[in-house]
Formats: C-alpha cells, sequence, structure tokens
C-alpha cells in the first residue's frame, strides 16, 4: 500500500512541528519555506506543558532543556508593580512537563534542524506558495523559485498551508475574508541580556487593559544574566499601520515616552528598554474565526487556522497542538478527506473559543479588574478581588484551552511512532 503524501506550506514552528510528527508516524511530507535561509529571528515565546509533552514525544526534550528556561511562576501585577497573584507554573504546578520560555528564533532553529536531520531535502526553502489545485483523488502545490523566478509543482494526497497570519492557502479558501482585525494596540519588544529579576525564572505581567508590560528570561547568557524578553503593550487612537511596517525597527526614545515611570522593585523596564539594541513594533492583531479550515484535501494549521491575540501563552503552543492532533487525524483515518474534516470539526471549535476569549484579555482579566476597582494601588489585595475570583478566571481558561493539569497529566499520546521512524 502506497503511503500517503503530505505538503506542508511553511517553515514555522507549527509546520515544522508537524513535518516531525508526520515523520514519526511514517508519513511522507515535504515542507515549503518561503525564505532561502532561514536565520534565527524574533524574541521571546512561551511553551505550555501540553505543547513541551509533545516536543519531548518527538526526541526534543534535551535540546528544549538546554535552549530555554523552565519558567517557575507567573506574577501577575498592577501598573505599580504590586502583586495581584503568583502562581506556580510547569512542573512547580504539579504537571509532568516543564512549561519552556524560550527565543522564537532559537525554537525555530531546534525544530529546522531536528526536521533536516530526519527528512533530508525533503525541507525546500526559497519556494513561495502561489496556489493549490485539487485534481481527482490528488492536490498540486503551486510554487514559485524566489530566485530564478521558476514554476515548481508538486502533487500529494494533502496540502496543509501554515503559513501564518497572512496566509495564501487560507486566502484561497477564503477569498473574500476581510484581512487582520486591528485592536487599537501597538506592541513593542525587544530580547535583551540582563542580570536576572526575582529569582531568574519567573514571568511577570503588569499593567491593565490598555497599558501593559510582560518580561520573562528565556535564555542563560554570559556571567550569570539572562536574555530577557520584554513586551510593552498599549492603546493607541491609530489606524493599523500597512503590512510592510510590521516588525519594524523603533527608537527607546519612542518607548520610554510611554514607559519610562515603569521602575518597580523587582524590575527597572525603564533600564531593560534602554540596553536593548532593537526594538521592534508590531500591531495587536488577530482574524475572526472562520466556518472552516478545510476544503477537501487542504486545511490550515497554526496562525494560519486561528491567529489570535497574544495573551496566555498560547500562540506556539497551540500551533503544536494543531500539528499532532492533525497527524493523529491523518494516522487513524485512511480517508484524507475524512481525516482533515475530522480534525477540522474536533479542533476548530476549541480554537475559536481561545480566540474569542483572549479577546476579552483572557486568564489576565484579573489585572483589568484590579485596574478599575483600585486605580491607584491597594494595601490588600483582597480587599479588591477575592482569591476564589481569581482561581476562577484562571481555571475557565485552562480548562476551555486543555491546558489544566488533570487533563495533560491524564492524557495519551497523541501520535505513535512508526516502526520505520525508529
Amino acid at each position: 500500500m502506497k503511503k500517503m503524501e503530505i505538503i506542508v506550506v511553511g517553515g514555522g514552528i507549527g509546520g515544522l512541528s508537524l513535518a516531525l510528527s508526520l515523520h514519526q508516524a511514517g508519513i511522507n511530507v515535504r515542507v515549503y519555506e518561503t525564505v532561502r535561509n532561514l536565520s534565527p529571528l524574533g524574541v521571546g515565546i512561551n511553551l505550555q506543558p501540553a505543547a513541551v509533552r509533545e516536543l519531548v514525544d518527538l526526541g526534543l526534550g534535551d535540546a528544549l532543556a538546554e535552549t530555554g528556561i523552565a519558567t517557575q511562576r507567573l506574577n501577575l501585577c498592577n501598573k505599580f508593580g504590586q502583586l495581584i497573584r503568583s502562581e506556580p507554573r510547569g512542573t512547580a504546578a504539579g504537571y509532568r512537563w516543564p512549561q519552556y520560555s524560550i527565543h522564537r528564533g532559537r525554537l525555530q532553529f531546534l525544530l529546522l534542524r531536528a526536521v533536516r536531520e530526519r527528512i533530508g531535502q525533503n525541507f525546500r526553502s526559497g519556494l513561495t506558495f502561489t496556489a493549490f489545485e485539487q485534481i481527482g483523488r490528488k492536490v498540486q502545490g503551486r510554487f514559485r523559485d524566489r530566485e530564478s523566478g521558476a514554476a515548481v509543482i508538486d502533487e500529494a494526497d494533502v496540502l496543509i498551508g501554515a503559513d501564518g497570519i497572512h496566509s495564501a492557502v487560507r486566502r484561497q479558501i477564503h477569498p473574500t475574508e476581510a484581512g487582520p482585525r486591528f485592536a487599537r494596540q501597538l506592541m513593542w519588544r525587544a530580547a535583551v541580556e540582563a542580570e536576572a529579576f526575582l529569582d531568574g525564572q519567573t514571568m511577570a505581567i503588569a499593567g491593565h487593559f490598555h497599558q501593559r508590560i510582560i518580561a520573562y528570561p528565556v535564555a542563560r547568557a554570559a556571567s550569570g544574566k539572562r536574555l530577557t524578553n520584554w513586551l510593552c503593550q498599549m492603546t493607541v487612537p491609530d489606524e493599523a499601520p500597512p503590512r510592510e511596517d510590521w516588525n519594524k525597527r523603533v527608537t527607546r526614545d519612542k518607548v520610554l515616552a510611554a514607559f519610562d515611570r515603569w521602575k518597580f522593585p523587582w524590575l527597572d523596564m525603564p533600564a531593560l528598554i534602554e540596553q536593548s539594541p532593537d526594538i521592534f513594533e508590531f500591531p495587536l492583531v488577530d482574524r475572526d474565526p472562520v466556518s472552516t479550515w478545510t476544503c477537501g484535501r487542504v486545511t490550515l494549521l497554526g496562525d494560519a487556522a486561528h491567529p489570535m491575540q497574544p495573551i496566555g501563552s498560547q500562540a506556539g503552543s497551540q500551533a503544536i497542538l494543531d500539528a499532532r492532533l492533525l497527524t493523529a487525524a491523518l494516522s487513524a483515518i485512511s480517508n484524507p478527506v475524512e481525516a482533515l474534516q475530522h480534525y477540522d470539526t474536533t479542533r476548530r471549535p476549541v480554537m475559536n473559543d481561545i480566540t474569542l476569549r483572549n479577546r476579552s484579555f483572557g486568564p489576565e482579566a484579573a489585572m483589568q479588574l484590579v485596574e478599575e476597582r483600585a486605580p491607584n494601588g491597594f494595601v490588600r489585595i483582597e480587599d479588591v478581588i477575592s482569591r476564589h475570583e481569581l482561581d476562577s478566571i484562571a481555571n475557565s481558561f485552562a480548562v476551555a484551552a486543555g491546558l489544566d493539569v488533570e487533563t495533560v497529566n491524564n492524557g495519551v499520546s497523541f501520535v505513535r511512532a512508526s516502526r520505520e521512524s525508529t
């Protein structure tokens, strides 16, 4: 019996995780990435234990431990740096797997090395996806070589769009869909080597819906320092910047104008900004949920399927879970069209719910409640918001996302390794 063949469009975290998962399951896969020579760009990302579990099953546990920081705690604070809630994370919270804070570019390269080792020349870079066409029991993917302009056509049983928020695959499935939805907020991000704050393993979020900061270490650096990821986010009256201005460099002065007073006993945010060699600006965007990700032998994954606001450390983790669940469906259901439909009908409603929850600040909603109830700070947090209310906000989101301790620890592996991949 001939093996199923899969084309994956996009060599980001989701696409690479899918390639590794398909290879593990004994399914032939070819990955097409538009960038010819990838470089480890980006800033920080958090991998939830549910996603770490899947990467460990792919044999990447040691590499993750060497590359990232096993986050032990999350602190939510108000705009004065006063502690609202502190909760354990990862193994400290009872999970069997850690939560890792890691540099996005380094994570992508970790995955890319494994993909190149396992599928070799079936990772093809410098080729831009242009269209797909379904012919009988096959789907053709059409690409253009970025250097020569030559057309490249490949044929397989299934094509997966893992090509991000501006997905060309999604655009062909939903040609009349509006562009990304701007939440009228800008984010400034950077990663800089700095002295560890708190215990060197804590993620901190301070502020409220209209202005907040996030900081956490993503790697160990020289002389005991940490490569520290930081984000400053605030509401703006302007329209979204044009797409070509996304991920642009901005001056420190622009960020300091809004955050120069965010200096706490446990974190000097202005100093982090001053020390950062490069600061990048992004609009806060997502897309409205769609009624389907799937069109016959074609479906979507990760940001191509459910681009969401970066709340609750979700996007990268959920892309990895997409990859594992899609692989499980393709392994268990012999008809590829039925497998994709099963993945769509079981996974999409969950992710649509999370996308909408994130618009309401997700598990960080407690910070906004504290801002509304105690805009000038507080003496005792218990006088502002109860422990029960804090627990309810955090737990409801974790359960909805399938990230609670019981679900993760008691779950079974999504993908079984084939004999040929071991």
